[in-house]
């Protein structure tokens, strides 16, 4: 018998870095299936724009993923104005590209602070609010660039390798508890993004719509998908991939391209979101504009 969806109907949700992309979309395939949403970014006037437009089920409201205390203030005013939270898409998220000799400090602290603290504070602060309750989900963005170490993006890499290890071990340790919390981690290829403007192409995958990856976590939802690939087949690429031997599995991905999908991103479509990414993190000062942004990693 074909397991049966989960209603998600009357829910809430909260969503970090929720103002644009793969965030927007994500709130609003869950307004179609009922769900009220609070959409957290550290650009506010732009989460409340976008939850303005999005209608009176949405809200929007300032958020530094990585600080605790405005981590803690955006879920507690999310429950204040919608009620109990069930649950948290981590979408927040920056990718800096260019050489890893080439990249300054405080641009891989900004990577390592966003996607991977922001992710474990976010999935603490919700599962103190949800282990009590016995019951919600977390959903945390990670990519494909998180299964193969992407040359041009090492360190974005190592944060979405990162948030894969992490999730599967708090699944792990909520199961030993006996805790009825779902985790998740979705991987989406490239995606037609600001973040994901100017890269490189991977034979035979198109780019995907932030809808499509809206639709992933959606289905994620409904049926405790744990690891979710999109667009679906590339599932059955990565499993066919690691059957191989080293040499024949990054044979594989040089003929698809796969190793340049970073490594030669266009950098002049890139500039205005790289420096946008440079100065994300109110904590941190913006860093100098790197030498990546004035020539791609592959030259």
């Amino acid at each position: 018998m074909a397991k049966q969806p989960r209603i998600l109907a009357g829910e809430n949700a909260a969503i970090t870095g929720g103002a644009r992309g793969i965030g927007r979309a994500t709130a609003e395939a869950m307004l179609r299936k009922g769900m009220k949403v609070a959409l957290g970014d550290v650009d506010a006037d732009a989460a409340r724009a976008t939850a303005a437009e999005l209608g009176p089920r949405c809200i929007g409201l300032p958020l530094d993923v990585t600080d605790r205390d405005s981590f803690a203030a955006f879920l507690d005013a999310a429950e204040e104005q919608l009620g109990p939270l069930d649950v948290l898409v981590n979408n927040a998220g920056i990718m800096q590209v260019g050489r890893f000799l080439d990249e300054d400090d405080l641009t891989a602290r900004r990577m390592v602070d966003i996607n991977l603290h922001g992710v474990i504070l976010g999935t603490k602060l919700a599962l103190e609010r949800m282990i009590p309750r016995d019951r919600g989900h977390v959903v945390n963005i990670s990519s494909q660039a998180g299964k193969f170490g992407a040359p041009g993006g090492a360190t974005y890499s190592a944060t979405k390798h990162a948030v894969v290890g992490l999730t599967e071990a708090v699944r792990g340790e909520l199961r030993l508890m006996g805790a009825h919390i779902d985790v998740s981690y979705v991987m989406p290829a490239v995606v037609n993004t600001e973040l994901g403007s100017g890269l490189g192409d991977v034979r035979g995958f198109s780019n995907l719509e932030p809808s499509e990856v809206a639709d992933a976590i959606i289905d994620a939802l409904q049926y405790r998908v744990v690891d979710v690939w999109v667009p679906k087949r590339a599932k059955r690429t990565n499993l066919i991939i690691s059957l191989l031997p080293r040499r024949l599995s990054e044979g594989m991905g040089r003929a698809l391209k796969a190793d340049r999908v970073l490594a030669e991103a266009n950098p002049d479509i890139r500039r205005a979101y790289e420096l946008r990414a440079s100065h994300s993190e109110p904590a941190l000062e913006g860093a100098p504009e790197q030498p990546q942004l004035a020539r791609s990693a592959g030259e």
